[in-house]
């Protein structure tokens, strides 16, 4: 039975791995590949899962906690994205099993190397070729950390998570490089080697793909010798990752008349980073997907100094669609739930939209139980 190439693409909340996995996987597919994606969530109903599906992709979801606490369920739903593995096994027909499987981290997530892909190595080593683990740096609050800048947004905590995360890299590769002048992309990577000198890094934009090429190479190395796995304080992991407010929720919008739905997406995620902002609260990720039968929108704020992007245009007037809202930030859940009520109760009197606010989660994630770890 072939093998199948396993990838985790890491990297901090609003680091860009949806977007980057989905141009991966485009980019495999078009070399005839077969890809399946997993995505991770502290809760459930991720806008990541439907953007990527939205794109033609196999897509499995692990909610509920992050894939080290939840590592049969990862392996299981690789299974499941297998398409009857075992039938195929049975009968010696290896093409329907997946080539490559790229898997998505929580972004508050860390210590991957060790609860993840080593035990996928050591367990399932019979299945799986496990390949390097590729870091994204997110320059919005990278630029903040490595440099040590006052006002950084985050506590040293959650800060801790972030370092944590370029630390085990595989590779780093600076996201959004379009963003970055060349002299911003000169300083982190000076930045990054002059922290970790032995992880190789570059700069990169999975948007714009530029030096892109780049990127996929990293995919296809060896992962980097290691003597032991990364010493890490889970005490000051959990603190860092509770810090972080969850709220997954959803809103039914309807109208008499139409409305452009790229305009309320827009708006919903603008109105909630401003009273994010008057609150004092850091925003880590910030994204709302709207979406019809036929047609979606996506628009995200990655960080409070940051401004709102419509990532995904829809570019159509509809009487309804629904609204899947992803929050990820420096505030209590009680704070998250009220903002979006809040905010859906002022933008339905100035429009004329009715938005119903449904199937609320507003949490802290709790305290990290890895499945395994390798020491």
């Amino acid at each position: 039975m072939k093998k199948i190439r396993f990838l985790m693409i890491g990297g901090f909340l609003g680091a860009g791995k949806t977007t980057t996995i989905g141009k991966l996987a485009a980019h495999y597919v078009a070399q005839g590949k077969n890809v399946a994606l997993v995505t991770n969530d502290q809760a459930y109903d991720l806008v990541d899962t439907h953007t990527l599906r939205a794109q033609g992709f196999d897509v499995g979801e692990v909610p509920g906690a992050c894939f080290c606490c939840k590592f049969d369920d990862l392996v299981d739903t690789i299974a499941s994205l297998s398409e009857n593995s075992e039938d195929s096994e049975n009968s010696g027909d290896s093409a329907k099993l997946p080539d490559i499987v790229i898997a998505e981290p929580v972004g508050s997530c860390t210590d991957l190397v060790a609860t993840v892909a080593e035990p996928m190595r050591e367990l399932f080593g019979d299945r799986f070729e496990v390949g390097p683990m590729v870091v994204l740096l997110k320059p919005e609050h990278g630029r903040k950390i490595l440099a040590d800048t006052p006002g950084k947004g985050f506590s040293p905590k959650a800060e801790y998570i972030f370092l944590k995360q370029l630390e085990e890299a595989d590779a780093i590769v600076v996201n959004k490089a379009d963003k970055l002048s060349h002299e911003q992309q000169q300083t982190l990577l000076n930045q990054i080697a002059q922290r970790f000198p032995d992880v190789p890094a570059i700069c990169a934009s999975a948007k714009t793909e530029s030096n892109f090429e780049a990127l996929i190479n990293l995919t296809q190395q060896q992962r980097r010798e290691r003597d032991s796995m990364m010493d890490i304080d889970y005490a000051v992991y959990a603190e860092g990752e509770a810090e972080l407010g969850w709220l997954n929720c959803q809103i039914e919008a309807k109208s008499a008349e139409p409305f452009w739905l790229d305009e309320l997406v827009v708006r919903v995620v603008s109105d909630m980073g401003r009273g994010l902002d008057d609150a004092g609260s850091e925003i880590a990720h910030l994204k709302v997907l709207g979406q019809t039968l036929t047609s979606a929108a996506v628009a995200n704020r990655v960080a409070s100094d940051s401004q709102t992007d419509l990532s995904l245009a829809s570019e159509i007037q509809t009487p309804s669609a629904d609204l899947l809202v992803n929050a990820r930030v420096a505030a209590s859940p009680d704070q998250l739930s009220g903002i979006v009520k809040l905010v859906a109760a002022q933008i339905a009197g100035e429009l004329s939209i009715s938005l119903s606010v449904k199937n609320i989660q507003s949490f802290r994630p709790g305290k990290p139980e890895p499945t395994h770890r390798k020491v």
